[in-house]
């Protein structure tokens, strides 16, 4: 490596730990100082691998479940694809991803990652293991339920032979403790609970493979590895700031894993720790109106599917959660309900990966957030859930059996179609909007919640007082998303700064100060002083400090009215500042949508809508339409991990001294005939 470049990665990776120090609680030093400690001891001495012996069989109870009806044509066409070594990640497919894949190599780069100790191993290095959410995400084993699918449809023993290798060759490649597989106890849950599902639908401990003397040694070999996962997993539970959906994650693999193998008395006691972490963080990790305090909208999903899955394999072994995790399981669902507009989105808010916990829907119209509402419909017989999921989904019928269809039909959704709610102050979400769940319905999302969860906030954006805008279940104003996490660079930054989100910006800096991908130094803090909703209008007011830290300082307070009457949006930016600032603001429409200049401002059009904008009016103001520029980075959006593809912005600057009172109106018109 260049001397040059070797002190600018060094640099960085020391003002990263600087930064990482500076977040730490004085409780959290010596913890994460023990646990250095103890990694190095054990890639000295690594620790002898002693399985105790069992003193029950595995579970025989099932939580998933075959359907009947289901059509088996695209899981079989899947199934045959992982079969011939065909490989999709994220937005990458990979005619030949390997059969069996290399379990160490990053498909992406083609990067081998060492098999060193995996706690000391620098996952964030690219030149070392490559794009770390691409090999992480081969090692989910996801497609090892697809072919137990497959199997439990067919019964043809080709997917069972294949799913034997795999695993066979994973154990193999992968010694406990060793490479990028052991770094992190939330991949090695992700993975136990997909060997669970694979399990149960493979036919448990009298599955065709386990069959003679072979089978024996391969059932032995995998038992092994899940008592290897769990007991990893329970010594090395993420913690202190890190304590996020990880650990909500990890806390349900090893839960699932207790429950599907319960052949050990430790792996029994962990389970029971394991269904408290999960009762506790269900709490603490969400507000009483049901946000994901990480302020990510992906987030929300990923964390309530491991709740879910937790409260079904719960159920099947007669085990209860308490009455405080389903209600907050409700609530979580009602806010994805009240946040998704009448064609079923929801704003891109915050950090978002594409990680699914597993896959077991293969219709190319799925929908996890459709699917989680309608679980949730059967789950609490809520007509609201039922209607916004629409339909009974696939992956639905997997967890809930022959009787999902049923349970569906039986809750009775409501004649009035409206938000489950409008305010959620715990987590800062506030929808305005009129005609909901008609093509004549008008949606608004504003953002006044915290930056993120815990002192880093790893998965919040800096979007203080951003806005999401929907017209007849058509995006018109979003939030571009997130494109990228590792060695994103210059994309991490654009995505995930101020200059990506419909606010303001000034000075050209964001509203946060980043200490790193997945770190904040100095947080925004955003709070709501005014909400009121009646038949002619909502109101919502709210203010953020981020930009106090300026040598002059500005404080930035948003007020956004919607006249239902008119049709009409006004946003009312007001500066309290001093001196004079570069002050911008963005308006990032879908990529869908036609952009043009028009007296008035900017008419954006999408099929039967059109929304002018008329920007703030200042002598020295400038109005740009970005599509896809590198300088500046302006006018991108991300609808998936990896991806990213041009899409018009309205970029709005000026140069304002003193106190500034800024006003933009959004008229919304359609080609509809008014409703009577």
């Amino acid at each position: 490596m260049p001397a040059g470049s070797f002190s600018a990665t060094f640099g960085r990776t020391l003002r990263w730990r600087l930064n990482r120090l500076r977040c730490m609680s004085p409780a959290e030093l010596p913890y994460r100082a023990a646990r250095l400690i103890a990694a190095h001891v054990e890639s000295i001495a690594p620790r002898r691998r002693s399985i105790p012996p069992m003193d029950r069989g595995p579970w025989s109870r099932r939580w998933v479940h075959v359907p009947e009806g289901l059509d088996p044509a695209p899981y079989v066409a899947e199934a045959d694809r992982i079969a011939s070594g065909a490989l999709t990640v994220f937005a990458l497919s990979f005619a030949d991803g390997g059969a069996p894949p290399r379990w160490n190599r990053d498909p992406k780069t083609g990067v081998e990652a060492p098999l060193t100790t995996g706690k000391l191993l620098d996952y964030r290095d690219r030149r070392l293991v490559g794009d770390i959410k691409y090999l992480w995400e081969v090692n989910r084993h996801l497609h090892l339920v697809t072919l137990a699918q497959g199997y439990a449809l067919t019964r043809e023993p080709r997917y069972l032979r294949v799913l034997k290798e795999h695993l066979e060759s994973w154990i193999r490649a992968c010694p406990t403790g060793r490479g990028p597989n052991w770094c992190s106890a939330l991949e090695a849950a992700i993975r136990l609970i997909n060997w669970s599902i694979a399990w149960q639908l493979s036919g448990g401990a009298a599955a065709p493979f386990f069959a003679g003397s072979g089978g024996a040694e391969f059932r032995r070999l995998w038992l092994d590895s899940v008592y290897e996962h769990a007991s990893f997993i329970h010594g090395y539970f993420s913690r202190h700031s890190s304590a996020n959906n990880h650990l909500i994650g990890e806390a349900a693999g090893l839960y699932i894993a207790g429950l599907t193998w319960p052949c050990w008395p430790r792996v029994r006691d962990w389970r029971r720790v394991a269904q408290q972490i999960l009762e506790r963080e269900a709490l603490l990790q969400s507000s009483t109106d049901g946000v994901s305090l990480e302020q990510a909208v992906c987030y929300q999903q990923f964390v309530l599917d491991f709740l879910l899955l937790a409260l079904l394999a719960g159920r099947s072994a007669d085990e209860r959660f308490s009455a405080a995790y389903e209600q907050r399981l409700a609530a979580m669902l009602a806010c994805l309900a009240s946040i998704m507009d009448a064609g079923g989105n929801v704003p891109m808010i915050g950090d978002a990966d594409d990680g699914a916990v597993t896959r077991l829907a293969q219709s190319p119209d799925f929908s996890t957030y459709r699917s989680l509402l309608a679980s949730g419909a059967i789950l609490f017989g809520s007509g609201e859930l039922k209607a916004k999921a629409g339909k009974l989904d696939d992956k639905t019928r997997w967890l809930f059996g022959s009787r999902a269809g049923e349970l569906f039909r039986r809750v009775e959704e409501p004649r009035a179609r409206a938000p489950l709610r409008r305010a959620f102050p715990g987590g800062g979400y506030y929808i305005l909007g009129c005609d909901f769940e008609t093509r004549h319905e008008i949606r608004l999302v504003a953002d006044a919640g915290p930056l993120g969860y815990r002192s880093i906030a790893a998965h919040g954006h800096a979007d203080a007082l951003a806005f999401t805008l929907s017209l007849g279940g058509l995006e018109f104003l979003i939030d571009p998303g997130t494109c990228a996490y590792h060695g994103g660079g210059e994309w991490r930054a654009y995505f995930r700064g101020t200059a990506a989100h419909n606010t303001l910006r000034i000075d050209g800096v964001d509203q946060s100060l980043p200490g790193g991908d997945f770190m904040w130094v100095k947080q925004a803090r955003a709070r709501c002083d005014t909400w009121e909703s009646s038949d002619a209008a909502d109101v919502f007011e709210a203010w953020h400090d981020g930009y106090l830290r300026l040598s002059d300082p500005v404080l930035h307070r948003r007020r956004i009215t919607l006249d239902k009457r008119a049709r009409r949006v006004v946003i009312e930016d007001r500066l309290q500042m001093s001196g004079a600032h570069d002050v911008e603001l963005f308006l990032h429409c879908d990529e869908r949508c036609t952009v043009e200049a028009v007296p008035a401002g900017f008419a954006i059009r999408r099929g039967q809508w059109t929304l002018v904008a008329e920007l703030p009016r200042h002598r020295d103001a400038d109005a740009r339409l970005h599509r896809g520029s590198l300088q500046p980075l302006c006018g991108w959006v991300s609808r998936r991990y990896d991806e990213r593809r041009p899409s018009p912005t309205i970029a709005w600057r000026a140069r304002l001294e003193g106190d500034a009172l800024l006003r933009t109106e959004l008229m919304c018109r359609s080609d509809y005939p008014a409703q009577s």
